[in-house]
């Protein structure tokens, strides 16, 4: 039908006779001549109808937003006086000389025209909402951004290999989506939250480079920048050293960023997961920000107040501050929001400091606090921080967590207030991850997957002091987000044996979960690792959006509902009683 996009057409088209097929974005009737701005997935092109055209033009008095059509015409040149500059089509239009109305439109429950439909409007109809041409946009780049990908890797000899959806239900760190069988009563598949196990089995069977763009699934929680299906560009790799995996996929990253949006990332510099935590109070830091922690227990472990002596003087406690640079424009009430605002995070209040004159010390400060420190501890604290007069020290003091955690997330939020920003890009590689964490719910756990292989430690150093040790894991961030993860896998039976034991899995469990695994690491396992990367998030990013509902053709809400199709939905009676599945009553 059509013979060229509308957002296509250009002075290269002049003279020529062009069918264009899309939507009617907006229509101007002059009294005579009539004017509509007609738009595809490309852009939008001018369209006038003359009365010269008689046909054409009483067809086009009929025309309203959002009816389907197509024309033909002559391309040609825009009066000098009406070029748009702010438009690719902008020096040409259309002489119409044919118009079919392939479809009319209803009035639409939404305002195309503009951004602030709610959410739930735009996600009830979302299939308008994608017409938005910043929709459009998105969608492209996320189409770019997995073209770019798949000829890297291809170019780069990884096989494209696909795993399967129906799986074996295995812990990796959420709660899995479960699909019951029909054939076999009572047992259920489950959607795989990543092709974990899969990948490594293409490993040990010889596929040397594997790369798939899958889907993932996890029941979880879910907030702005997740959802219950996901797409992960997976990627493994045998006799590879993590450096090795790390510098090929930085380069691959390094390429999108160019030819998506032009920007040249510089080289990523690698920090433990120790340093973040310590500088950043986050094992994703954003590095925008000059803002960071800064320890100062040993300063005040003496001192009259309470709250900060105490931790001092506490194992796995910190006393640690942030320097906020022109902090001290807050008001009493800004502070106390922000004091609310830790609390979030288990701490219990916000101590702070504004700094007058630091050569004066305790002196040159206000704070509330004050009055419990000597002038040299103040003097010490300033010096430390490297406080100058306009400034604000925020103080957490607490477990080593609550203060990370707590700080961390100030960090942030005072950033986008003030907007301390001083780069637009900061990449960075996270390295070094404890292998487990130990919590009052849960106990010990892997802090990526149990199949993450510990570094530069053997089965008995691993059993004997489990949290001492660390795994050889690596998290590409960029910008506060972490983009990708990955680590070397374990590919000896009795390093795996060992890491399900400290997680208290007992040998008849790890049979009925991984038996398939621990069999295949008997026959000859080579050495492998590799890494995932969050493509809705890359595209987040690259699109310049902070919700990934934006980048995700037919996302879920935060309470995983579709409110377009209404899913989920209740099933239908037959078919659970063929699945053996009791039914309960149901919500009127």
């Amino acid at each position: 039908m059509r013979s060229i996009y509308c957002g296509q057409v250009t002075k290269a088209n002049l003279g020529e006779t062009v069918t264009l097929c899309g939507w009617v974005n907006k229509r101007r009737d002059l009294g005579g001549l009539i004017f509509i701005d007609m738009r595809d997935r490309e852009g939008m092109v001018q369209v006038v109808f003359d009365p010269d055209q008689k046909d054409a033009h009483q067809c086009a008095t009929e025309l309203r937003n959002e009816y389907c059509i197509i024309v033909k015409g002559v391309v040609r040149a825009r009066p000098e006086d009406q070029v748009k500059k702010d438009r690719p089509t902008g020096e040409i239009e259309v002489y119409a000389s044919e118009l079919t109305i392939v479809n009319r439109s209803a009035p639409l429950p939404l305002d195309l025209n503009q951004s602030n439909n709610s959410e739930d409007l735009r996600l009830k109809y979302r299939y308008l909402d994608l017409r938005r041409p910043e929709m459009v946009q998105k969608l492209v780049t996320r189409a770019k951004i997995t073209g770019m990908v798949r000829r890297y890797l291809d170019e780069n000899g990884f096989l494209d290999i696909e795993t399967p959806m129906l799986g074996k239900p295995t812990p990796e760190g959420a709660r899995d989506y479960l699909v019951p069988s029909r054939v076999h009563h009572g047992k259920f598949y489950a959607l795989p939250q990543s092709p974990q196990l899969y990948k490594q089995l293409l490993m040990m069977a010889g596929y040397d480079r594997y790369y798939q763009i899958v889907k993932c699934f996890r029941d979880e929680d879910l907030r702005a920048d997740r959802q219950p299906e996901f797409t992960q560009i997976d990627i493994e790799t045998s006799f590879m050293t993590p450096a090795s995996i790390q510098k090929l996929v930085e380069t691959m990253v390094k390429q999108v960023w160019k030819e998506i949006i032009n920007v040249d990332l510089p080289d990523f510099p690698v920090m433990t997961w120790d340093e973040a935590m310590n500088r950043y109070g986050s094992d994703k830091p954003d590095l925008r920000i000059p803002v960071e922690i800064v320890e100062i227990a040993d300063l005040v472990k003496d001192c009259g107040f309470s709250v900060f002596r105490e931790p001092a003087n506490t194992p796995k406690c910190r006393v640690a501050a942030i320097r906020v640079p022109g902090g001290s424009v807050f008001t009493r009430k800004q502070i106390d929001q922000y004091g609310e605002y830790v609390k979030i995070f288990g701490s219990k209040g916000l101590a702070w400091m504004k700094v007058n004159d630091p050569a004066a010390k305790l002196e040159g400060v206000q704070s509330p606090v004050a009055k419990f420190l000597d002038a040299d501890t103040v003097g010490a604290i300033l010096e430390r921080t490297g406080a100058v007069s306009g400034d604000i020290l925020f103080f957490g003091a607490g477990s080593f967590k609550v203060v990370c955690d707590s700080l961390g997330a100030l960090r942030l939020r005072v950033a986008k207030d003030l907007n301390l920003y001083d780069k637009e890009w900061s990449p960075l590689w996270v390295v070094d991850f404890p292998m487990f964490e130990d919590t009052p719910e849960a106990g010990i756990t892997a802090m990526h997957h149990p199949f993450t292989s510990p570094k530069n430690c053997d089965a008995a150093q691993l059993e004997k002091d489990p949290m001492s040790v660390y795994a050889d894991a690596y998290d590409m961030v960029i910008n506060g987000y972490e983009v990708g993860g990955g680590s070397v896998r374990i590919h000896r039976n009795d390093v795996q044996q060992a890491v399900f034991r400290v997680l208290g899995i007992s040998e008849q469990e790890q049979q009925d979960k991984f038996g398939f695994l621990l069999d295949a690491l008997k026959y000859g396992t080579p050495p492998h690792a590799g890494l995932a990367f969050g493509l809705d998030r890359l595209t987040m990013l690259l699109t310049g959006t902070d919700n990934i509902r934006d980048v995700i053709a037919f996302p879920k809400t935060t309470a995983a509902a579709c409110l377009m199709t209404d899913a989920p939905a209740y099933g239908n009676e037959d078919a659970l009683r063929e699945l053996a599945i009791q039914t309960t009553d149901r919500e009127e």
